[in-house]
Protein backbone atom coordinates (compact mmCIF):
# COMPACT_ATOMS: atom_id res chain seq x y z
CA UNK A 1 0.00 0.00 0.00
CA UNK A 2 1.34 3.53 -1.05
CA UNK A 3 -0.25 6.56 0.65
CA UNK A 4 -0.79 9.39 -1.76
CA UNK A 5 0.21 13.24 -1.65
CA UNK A 6 0.92 15.50 1.58
CA UNK A 7 -2.71 17.13 2.47
CA UNK A 8 -0.30 19.84 3.97
CA UNK A 9 3.42 20.40 2.98
CA UNK A 10 4.79 22.88 5.95
CA UNK A 11 3.11 20.74 9.04
CA UNK A 12 6.51 19.78 11.37
CA UNK A 13 4.93 15.93 10.61
CA UNK A 14 5.45 16.70 6.64
CA UNK A 15 8.91 18.29 6.82
CA UNK A 16 10.13 16.06 9.32
CA UNK A 17 9.57 13.30 6.43
CA UNK A 18 10.58 15.03 3.97
CA UNK A 19 14.20 15.19 5.80
CA UNK A 20 13.57 11.14 6.08
CA UNK A 21 13.45 11.07 2.61
CA UNK A 22 16.15 13.38 2.24
CA UNK A 23 18.61 11.41 3.93
CA UNK A 24 17.41 8.49 2.53
CA UNK A 25 18.06 9.32 -0.81
CA UNK A 26 21.50 10.40 0.08
CA UNK A 27 22.25 6.82 1.64
CA UNK A 28 21.05 5.87 -2.37
CA UNK A 29 18.58 3.77 -0.68
CA UNK A 30 14.67 2.86 -1.71
CA UNK A 31 11.83 2.56 0.21
CA UNK A 32 11.92 -1.13 0.02
CA UNK A 33 15.44 -1.33 0.47
CA UNK A 34 15.24 0.92 4.02
CA UNK A 35 12.53 -1.26 5.15
CA UNK A 36 15.02 -4.61 4.95
CA UNK A 37 17.16 -2.37 6.93
CA UNK A 38 15.35 -1.41 9.77
CA UNK A 39 12.69 -3.80 9.83
CA UNK A 40 9.61 -1.55 9.24
CA UNK A 41 7.49 -2.01 6.70
CA UNK A 42 7.47 0.07 2.72
CA UNK A 43 4.09 1.16 3.19
CA UNK A 44 5.03 2.65 6.99
CA UNK A 45 7.86 4.99 5.52
CA UNK A 46 5.64 6.03 1.82
CA UNK A 47 3.67 7.25 4.59
CA UNK A 48 5.71 8.61 7.07
CA UNK A 49 7.89 10.55 4.30
CA UNK A 50 4.59 11.73 2.44
CA UNK A 51 3.35 13.20 5.86
CA UNK A 52 0.62 10.92 6.25
CA UNK A 53 1.49 8.95 9.25
CA UNK A 54 3.85 10.01 12.43
CA UNK A 55 7.21 8.72 12.98
CA UNK A 56 7.96 7.19 16.40
CA UNK A 57 10.85 7.70 18.64
CA UNK A 58 12.25 4.48 17.78
CA UNK A 59 11.23 5.16 14.05
CA UNK A 60 13.70 8.16 14.16
CA UNK A 61 16.23 6.05 16.13
CA UNK A 62 16.49 3.18 13.96
CA UNK A 63 16.52 5.32 11.18
CA UNK A 64 19.23 7.33 12.17
CA UNK A 65 21.24 4.25 12.82
CA UNK A 66 20.65 2.51 9.65
CA UNK A 67 21.29 6.17 7.61
CA UNK A 68 24.45 7.78 9.76
CA UNK A 69 22.70 10.96 10.51
CA UNK A 70 24.61 11.47 13.69
CA UNK A 71 20.81 11.66 15.31
CA UNK A 72 19.73 14.36 13.51
CA UNK A 73 15.96 12.60 12.85
CA UNK A 74 15.36 12.13 16.46
CA UNK A 75 16.35 15.71 17.22
CA UNK A 76 13.71 16.93 14.40
CA UNK A 77 10.94 14.79 16.98
CA UNK A 78 11.54 17.67 19.00
CA UNK A 79 8.85 19.79 17.56
CA UNK A 80 6.26 17.06 19.01
CA UNK A 81 6.92 18.17 22.83
CA UNK A 82 5.48 21.43 21.82
CA UNK A 83 2.22 19.82 20.60
CA UNK A 84 -0.15 18.23 22.72
CA UNK A 85 -2.54 17.33 20.48
CA UNK A 86 -2.00 16.26 16.61
CA UNK A 87 -3.17 19.55 14.98
CA UNK A 88 -6.47 17.28 13.22
CA UNK A 89 -7.68 16.27 16.96
CA UNK A 90 -7.16 19.62 18.14
CA UNK A 91 -10.24 20.60 16.30
CA UNK A 92 -12.31 17.95 18.36
CA UNK A 93 -10.53 18.58 21.64
CA UNK A 94 -11.53 22.06 21.59
CA UNK A 95 -15.70 20.76 20.97
CA UNK A 96 -14.83 18.62 23.19
CA UNK A 97 -14.33 20.68 26.39
CA UNK A 98 -17.62 22.23 25.81
CA UNK A 99 -20.22 19.93 25.03
CA UNK A 100 -22.76 19.23 26.53
CA UNK A 101 -23.47 15.38 25.61
CA UNK A 102 -21.43 13.01 24.10
CA UNK A 103 -22.20 9.68 22.65
CA UNK A 104 -19.27 7.38 21.81
CA UNK A 105 -18.87 3.97 20.47
CA UNK A 106 -15.72 1.68 20.70
CA UNK A 107 -14.82 -1.03 19.18
CA UNK A 108 -10.94 -2.12 20.31
CA UNK A 109 -10.35 -0.04 23.48
CA UNK A 110 -11.35 1.94 26.28
CA UNK A 111 -12.17 5.07 24.77
CA UNK A 112 -9.63 7.69 26.01
CA UNK A 113 -11.91 9.61 28.39
CA UNK A 114 -12.46 6.30 30.29
CA UNK A 115 -9.01 5.54 30.34
CA UNK A 116 -6.22 4.90 33.69
CA UNK A 117 -3.34 6.28 33.12
CA UNK A 118 -1.16 3.20 33.41
CA UNK A 119 -3.69 2.12 30.02
CA UNK A 120 -3.04 4.84 28.39
CA UNK A 121 0.60 4.85 28.68
CA UNK A 122 0.38 1.65 27.13
CA UNK A 123 -1.72 2.46 24.40
CA UNK A 124 0.51 5.99 23.35
CA UNK A 125 3.60 3.76 23.34
CA UNK A 126 5.16 5.07 26.35
CA UNK A 127 4.56 8.95 25.49
CA UNK A 128 4.30 10.29 28.62
CA UNK A 129 3.34 13.67 27.82
CA UNK A 130 0.76 12.19 25.38
CA UNK A 131 -0.57 10.58 28.65
CA UNK A 132 -0.83 13.53 30.19
CA UNK A 133 -3.00 15.12 27.64
CA UNK A 134 -5.38 12.43 27.98
CA UNK A 135 -5.79 12.51 31.53
CA UNK A 136 -6.26 16.40 31.29
CA UNK A 137 -8.75 16.12 28.50
CA UNK A 138 -10.48 13.81 31.09
CA UNK A 139 -10.38 17.19 33.39
CA UNK A 140 -14.15 17.62 31.60
CA UNK A 141 -16.00 15.25 34.34
CA UNK A 142 -15.00 18.21 36.45
CA UNK A 143 -15.74 21.09 35.47
CA UNK A 144 -18.37 23.36 37.01
CA UNK A 145 -19.18 25.92 34.37
CA UNK A 146 -20.77 24.62 31.79
CA UNK A 147 -21.82 21.62 33.93
CA UNK A 148 -20.08 17.93 32.75
CA UNK A 149 -20.95 16.85 29.78
CA UNK A 150 -23.75 13.28 29.44
CA UNK A 151 -21.56 10.60 28.19
CA UNK A 152 -23.10 7.62 26.89
CA UNK A 153 -20.75 4.91 25.88
CA UNK A 154 -20.87 1.63 24.35
CA UNK A 155 -18.34 -0.75 23.94
CA UNK A 156 -17.72 -4.42 22.50
CA UNK A 157 -17.37 -7.06 24.44
CA UNK A 158 -13.65 -7.79 22.84
CA UNK A 159 -12.74 -4.72 24.12
CA UNK A 160 -12.74 -6.47 27.59
CA UNK A 161 -10.62 -9.06 27.06
CA UNK A 162 -7.78 -7.45 24.55
CA UNK A 163 -4.82 -7.33 26.54
CA UNK A 164 -3.01 -4.16 26.52
CA UNK A 165 -0.10 -4.03 28.98
CA UNK A 166 -0.34 -6.75 31.74
CA UNK A 167 -3.30 -8.45 33.53
CA UNK A 168 -2.88 -6.22 36.32
CA UNK A 169 -3.34 -2.92 34.03
CA UNK A 170 -6.31 -4.78 32.53
CA UNK A 171 -7.71 -5.53 35.94
CA UNK A 172 -7.51 -2.05 37.31
CA UNK A 173 -8.78 -0.49 33.85
CA UNK A 174 -12.21 -2.27 33.94
CA UNK A 175 -12.65 -2.02 37.96
CA UNK A 176 -12.51 1.86 36.81
CA UNK A 177 -14.55 1.33 34.20
CA UNK A 178 -17.06 -0.45 36.60
CA UNK A 179 -16.39 2.33 39.50
CA UNK A 180 -17.27 5.47 37.08
CA UNK A 181 -21.03 4.47 36.17
CA UNK A 182 -22.59 7.25 37.79
CA UNK A 183 -26.45 9.08 36.63
CA UNK A 184 -24.01 11.30 33.94
CA UNK A 185 -22.12 8.59 32.77
CA UNK A 186 -22.86 4.98 31.50
CA UNK A 187 -20.71 2.12 29.52
CA UNK A 188 -22.87 -0.29 27.83
CA UNK A 189 -21.24 -3.40 26.48
CA UNK A 190 -22.23 -5.42 23.07
CA UNK A 191 -21.66 -9.00 24.04
CA UNK A 192 -19.46 -11.05 21.86
CA UNK A 193 -21.43 -12.29 18.82
CA UNK A 194 -23.60 -9.62 18.20
CA UNK A 195 -24.55 -8.64 14.58
CA UNK A 196 -22.41 -5.40 14.76
CA UNK A 197 -19.37 -6.49 17.34
CA UNK A 198 -16.13 -5.40 15.89
CA UNK A 199 -17.94 -4.45 12.42
CA UNK A 200 -17.93 -0.12 12.93
CA UNK A 201 -14.87 1.70 13.35
CA UNK A 202 -14.95 4.18 16.32
CA UNK A 203 -16.93 7.36 16.69
CA UNK A 204 -18.03 9.91 18.81
CA UNK A 205 -20.86 12.56 18.80
CA UNK A 206 -20.69 15.63 20.27
CA UNK A 207 -24.12 17.59 21.28
CA UNK A 208 -23.20 21.38 21.93
CA UNK A 209 -24.95 23.80 23.54
CA UNK A 210 -27.88 25.12 21.52
CA UNK A 211 -28.04 21.95 19.88
CA UNK A 212 -25.40 21.81 17.00
CA UNK A 213 -23.67 18.52 16.88
CA UNK A 214 -20.19 17.12 15.50
CA UNK A 215 -18.80 14.16 15.07
CA UNK A 216 -15.18 12.73 15.40
CA UNK A 217 -14.64 9.69 13.37
CA UNK A 218 -11.61 7.31 13.75
CA UNK A 219 -10.02 6.01 9.91
CA UNK A 220 -7.10 3.58 9.52
CA UNK A 221 -4.83 7.32 9.40
CA UNK A 222 -6.34 9.64 11.97
CA UNK A 223 -9.28 10.99 12.99
CA UNK A 224 -11.71 13.05 10.90
CA UNK A 225 -13.78 15.63 12.45
CA UNK A 226 -17.37 16.31 10.69
CA UNK A 227 -20.12 18.50 10.54
CA UNK A 228 -21.77 17.70 7.57
CA UNK A 229 -25.15 17.09 8.58
CA UNK A 230 -25.47 13.64 6.66
CA UNK A 231 -22.78 12.20 8.54
CA UNK A 232 -24.02 13.31 11.74
CA UNK A 233 -27.52 11.84 10.49
CA UNK A 234 -25.58 8.38 10.28
CA UNK A 235 -23.26 8.64 12.83
CA UNK A 236 -26.43 8.97 15.21
CA UNK A 237 -28.43 6.32 13.48
CA UNK A 238 -25.12 3.96 13.92
CA UNK A 239 -24.97 4.75 17.38
CA UNK A 240 -28.51 4.45 18.18
CA UNK A 241 -28.65 1.00 15.97
CA UNK A 242 -25.41 -0.32 17.79
CA UNK A 243 -26.84 0.82 21.51
CA UNK A 244 -29.66 -1.28 20.85
CA UNK A 245 -27.76 -4.53 20.97
CA UNK A 246 -25.56 -3.58 24.20
CA UNK A 247 -26.46 -4.99 27.39
CA UNK A 248 -28.14 -3.03 29.93
CA UNK A 249 -26.32 -0.70 31.97
CA UNK A 250 -26.79 -2.93 35.09
CA UNK A 251 -25.69 -6.09 32.93
CA UNK A 252 -23.00 -4.64 31.25
CA UNK A 253 -21.76 -3.05 34.58
CA UNK A 254 -21.50 -7.10 36.17
CA UNK A 255 -20.33 -8.44 32.79
CA UNK A 256 -17.39 -5.67 33.50
CA UNK A 257 -16.68 -6.75 37.10
CA UNK A 258 -16.53 -10.32 36.23
CA UNK A 259 -14.60 -9.91 33.45
CA UNK A 260 -11.82 -8.40 35.89
CA UNK A 261 -12.48 -10.90 38.45
CA UNK A 262 -12.34 -14.36 36.29
CA UNK A 263 -9.98 -12.95 33.00
CA UNK A 264 -7.17 -11.03 34.79
CA UNK A 265 -6.97 -11.80 38.03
Amino acid sequence: MMWGTMADLYTPQAIWGRELRHYRQTAGLTQAQLAQKIHFSESLISGIETGQLPASPEFAQTCDSALTTGGALQRLLDWRRGQVFPAWFGKWHDKEQVATTLRAYEPILVPGLLQTPEYAFEVLYGDETAVQARVQRQQVFARTAPPPPLLRCVIDEAVLHRLIGTPEIMRKQLEHLASIIAPRVSVQVVPLGGIRAGLEAGFIIATLEGGSEVAYLDTAVRGLVTTDQDDITAAVAKFEAIRIEALPLRMSVDLIKRTAEERWT
